[in-house]
């Protein structure tokens, strides 16, 4: 069967880029649905209940299961209000550390419409997170200069989704055997989408102004880049399903690593189509969940977990989770934008270092 697919089918990697067999086999799984005009592996390509790092087009038809849960997951960059100078590591630590998750900071809806989401101002579980970073360096001084960030400042990148509401979405709709394009059911599942879309950016945004105003600083913030990696974009006849995987078509997007590594902002080329027009959404995981305790346990000493080679810390009251979150985890990110720049998908424009990462 996989053989009769190579025609439609692209993986983007080098030498340097694992993908593991079972992520290959669940690719071309999912390219072998009816319908599938086109499918992309992108270097972060990895399993997961589908794969993850992947761009699958189709044609009358459409896959909710292809999109996941998550709808609208993503990733938004903002500024902090708080000068670098003026950073000290050890109050924000000890701020956060009091506090057992985003629940525990009080949030109003402020918009006209009722929420989807009952948990509205909270990042998730797994690998979401909200990060405190800072420039590290810029290598395109134009480029960076035309999306306005201001490098004395701390910046504030959050990776968070619909949170229940996608989970709904997915139970209602999600079927294996697609819904074809044009019926009711799934125009319901595009007005659904679309709404889970809009509620996840709203989403990163209050948890944003959350974590500012609690750590005492003006919740007047600028957003400098929103792009979500679980989505569909409808083209013509065309449905683009990524999972795990950013539009080259919306400007520069950020793509992060591990916590304990660098995040990237890039620039998308005129010329994307050899990639769907998209690009990779962080590093992929390296290692399933359940053996990373294992395999980890020995190397770090008490509290050393919470630490990275870097020197940013994570606050985080799960145990479990920062061992299946560890750096090690997570294929590196240089490799991932390596590729991606080594096919001419896009170029870097700066790097930004973790200084402290918040998880649940």
């Amino acid at each position: 069967m996989f053989s009769e697919l190579q025609n439609k089918v692209t993986v983007i990697a080098n030498e340097k880029c694992m993908i593991e067999q079972s992520a290959i086999d669940q690719f071309m799984t999912a390219a072998a649905l009816p319908g599938v005009t086109r499918a992309v592996g992108l270097p972060d390509l990895h399993p997961g209940k589908t794969p993850v790092g992947v761009v699958i087009e189709t044609k009358n038809i459409i896959y909710p299961h292809l999109i996941g849960n998550d709808i609208g997951c993503g990733m938004g960059l903002f500024e902090t209000n708080c000068r670098v100078k003026k950073y000290k590591q050890d109050r924000f630590f000890k701020k956060l550390n009091d506090i057992q998750s985003l629940r525990d900071i009080p949030a109003e809806n402020p918009y006209s419409e009722k929420s989807p989401i009952p948990d509205l101002g909270t990042i998730g579980g797994g690998n979401h997170f909200a990060e405190f970073q800072t420039v590290e360096k810029i290598y395109d001084d134009e480029a960076f200069q035309t999306l306005n960030i201001d490098r004395d400042q701390v910046l504030l990148l959050v990776h968070s989704g619909s949170r229940s509401y996608g989970d709904q979405i997915f139970s209602d709709f999600s079927d294996p055997n697609g819904i074809s394009t044009g019926s009711e059911r799934a125009e319901k599942y595009l007005a659904a989408h679309d709404d889970a879309l809009t509620w996840a950016q709203r989403n990163r945004q209050i948890v944003a102004h959350k974590l500012t105003e609690f750590l005492g600083y003006a919740t007047d913030l600028k957003m400098l880049i929103d792009c979500c990696h679980n989505f569909m974009e409808r083209s013509c006849e065309r449905y683009v399903h990524r999972k795990g995987a950013v539009s080259a078509l919306v400007g520069s997007v950020i793509i992060p690593g591990s916590r304990g590594s660098l995040s990237y902002i890039v620039e998308p080329t005129v010329d994307t189509a050899v990639s769907l027009f998209s690009l990779s959404h962080g590093a992929g995981r390296k290692w399933i969940r359940s053996l990373c305790k294992g395999r980890l346990k020995d190397k770090y000493k008490r509290n050393e977990i919470h630490e990275t080679k870097l020197k940013s810390i994570t606050v985080c009251h799960d145990t479990d989770l920062l061992y299946e979150e560890a750096p090690e985890a997570y294929k590196g990110i240089e490799h991932i934008i390596g590729v991606l720049v080594q096919h001419g998908l896009c170029k870097v424009i700066a790097t930004l270092r973790p200084l402290l990462t918040f998880k649940a």
